[in-house]
């Protein structure tokens, strides 16, 4: 099947109407479609599929036991009216790849594996990689069962509405010890390779990040009868502490977005009560991030005594700087210029991904392919098809350098 087919049966899963965008957040009906076309394409290519302990689904060539694998892959869900590309682009062209070596008559020297990640995204219980933090041990089956989405269910009551078993959450070392690389491509996001002009780098380092919970407490009062002098409105703390962000995030070249807020009682007529607010902070180093994060938080609690507001920040997820494996990124690097006698870029990224979580346990790389706009998170996200053809060569070329004769 070509990558063009595999694209087109994936593209309509889990697509809003209204917006164009994607929805396919974590073990729902769309997450299950999703699901469901990766083992159509593992079946189909007589693979032998695995679902693990935390729900990420293995597709094998060769016999996992084996050990010294290589995996490549990504995730299929998405954030809210997010983009096409983002996760799939990785998963189709890694089995497209798959199909382009067994056109060469490709000898497999190691087992090689394409994997889904659950919930990558982190776009219904707040959590980004919750399958590969989960796998690598970076979060903890307590801590996973204590997540729960906007509506208040829970991620085991929604994994057991789906199927799956929430008890056997965990740790997974064994699987890990198995793989010797983890090689995952991905679109860019951002606009490093249009303005070089070239279709495919390979990831240097992911810049830390991490998400804040910022949780403004005021009381709950009628808008039409409160004088303004009365009110302890969270509202108004939690504005001046966005733009606060902004100006934090500017000083250190780095960025900071407020891109969620939960309001409660939530009534147009109310005063509200509540205004919870989720940061998102990356930076270069961790120097200025921990400058950038500081200082929204000194000014989020000045500006909430200010209004007679309490305050509670919370850091729901962190990732230092992941310094991809040097000596894989520079196989990547052998292996690319040898085939496309081209000096392929080394780039760096602000975006966390699977490959990032898992660098703790085994060598990891990523590939990029060519965004022309640099947009993503978006339904406007793209990559041309020329670039996504190119982005499959890449891939093959890579894994048939690490895992055949």
């Amino acid at each position: 099947m070509s990558f063009h087919s595999m694209w087109a049966e994936l593209l309509p899963i889990g697509r809003a109407a209204d917006s164009g965008g994607y929805r396919r957040f974590a073990w729902t009906g769309a997450d299950t479609d999703c699901r469901a076309w990766f083992r159509q394409q593992a079946e189909t290519r007589g693979l032998a599929l695995e679902t693990d302990r935390n729900g990420n689904q293995w597709a094998w060539l060769g016999d996992p036991a084996a050990g010294n694998a290589v995996v490549t892959g990504s995730h299929l869900d998405s954030v809210p009216d997010g983009g096409a590309f983002d996760g799939p682009l990785g998963i189709v062209s890694a089995f497209a790849a798959l199909d382009e070596l067994r056109a060469r008559d490709a000898r497999f020297t190691r087992p090689l594996s394409i994997v889904n990640f659950g919930d990558e995204e982190g776009a219904r219980f707040g959590l980004a990689c919750v399958g590969s933090r989960l796998t690598a041990g970076q979060l903890t089956a307590e801590q996973a069962h204590r997540l729960a989405d906007a509506d208040g269910v829970t991620l085991p009551r929604a994994m057991e509405a789906a199927g799956y078993d929430p008890d056997a959450l965990g740790p997974d070392p064994g699987r890990l010890d198995r793989i010797g690389a983890f090689v995952e491509l991905h679109v860019e996001q951002g606009r490093a390779l249009d303005l070089t002009g070239d279709r495919v780098g390979i990831a240097s380092a992911i810049r830390p990040h991490g998400r804040w919970r910022f949780d403004f407490r005021g009381e709950a009062n009628h808008a039409g009868t409160t004088r303004l002098a009365d009110r302890r409105d969270p509202m108004l703390p939690y504005a001046e502490t966005v733009l606060a962000a902004r100006r934090e995030a500017a000083l250190a070249d780095a960025v900071a977005t407020f891109g969620r807020v939960r309001v409660e009682p939530g009534g147009v007529n109310a005063v509200p009560s509540l205004v919870s607010g989720w940061l998102d902070a990356r930076a270069a180093g961790q120097g200025s991030l921990d400058a950038v994060v500081a200082g929204v938080e000194e000014a989020a609690r000045d500006h909430a005594r200010a209004h007679g507001v309490d305050l509670t920040v919370v850091r729901e997820s962190f990732t230092p700087v992941v310094e991809f494996d040097h000596a894989l990124r520079d196989e990547l690097a052998r292996i690319l210029g040898r085939a496309t006698e081209l000096t392929v870029p080394v780039l760096g990224t602000g975006a966390g991904h699977d490959a990032g979580i898992l660098s703790g346990r085994l060598p990891t790389a990523m590939l990029f392919v060519r965004n022309p706009t640099g947009v993503s998170h978006s339904p406007a996200e793209s990559a041309a098809e020329d670039d996504c053809v190119a982005g499959v060569a890449a891939l093959a070329d890579v894994l048939e350098g690490l895992a055949c004769t």
